[in-house]
C-alpha cells in the first residue's frame, strides 16, 4: 500500500524534529538559536517552532533551556564549579537570565542548589540519580512556602 504524498511530507517533517532535538542535546553548551536550528534542516525559524511544540509539547528554546538545566544540576551536585562558572560552561551567556530559568525549573536558585543538592545523590544509582534530579518543565517546580515564623 503506497504512502500517501501528505503521510510523506509528515514523516519527513519528523525526522527533521528528530534532528533538530538530537542536534540540541549534543550541542547544547553551543551558542545555539532557532533560526541556526531552522536552517540546519530547511525550515524557516516560525515552522520549526511551530512543529517542535507541537511534536515535543514544547518550544526549540525551552528543550534546549532544560538540556542546559540538567546539565547544570549535574554540574553544581558536583560542588566543584561556583554558579558563574556552570552557567558558562553549559552555554548560558547571561547569569541572571541562567538563575531565573534554573529557579523556575527546579523550584530553587542554583547557590541553594549547590549547598543543598551536593550530597543528595550519595548512594543512588545514576540511573535512578537522573531520574529523580530531572527538571520540571514549564514552571511546574512548586513554589517554596514562605517563612512565617
Amino acid at each position: 500500500m503506497p504512502t500517501r504524498p501528505a503521510d510523506a511530507l509528515h514523516l519527513r517533517d519528523l525526522a527533521r524534529l528528530r534532528r533538530v532535538r538530537d542536534r540540541i542535546d549534543r550541542e547544547y553548551a553551543q551558542p545555539l538559536d532557532v533560526e541556526a536550528l531552522a536552517r540546519g534542516v530547511h525550515m524557516s525559524a516560525g515552522h520549526l517552532s511551530r512543529q517542535f511544540r507541537q511534536a515535543y509539547g514544547e518550544s526549540p528554546y525551552s528543550y534546549l533551556m532544560t538540556r542546559r538545566i540538567e546539565r547544570a544540576m549535574a554540574l553544581l551536585r558536583r560542588g566543584d564549579l561556583s554558579v558563574t562558572e556552570v552557567c558558562f560552561t553549559v552555554g548560558c551567556s547571561s547569569l541572571g537570565t541562567f538563575s531565573t530559568r534554573f529557579a523556575e525549573l527546579v523550584g530553587v536558585p542554583p547557590s541553594v542548589y549547590r549547598r543543598d543538592a551536593a550530597n543528595a545523590t550519595q548512594g543512588i544509582p545514576a540511573c535512578v540519580a537522573r531520574q529523580v534530579t530531572k527538571p520540571v518543565r514549564n514552571r511546574e517546580a512548586p513554589a517554596p512556602e514562605p517563612d512565617l515564623a
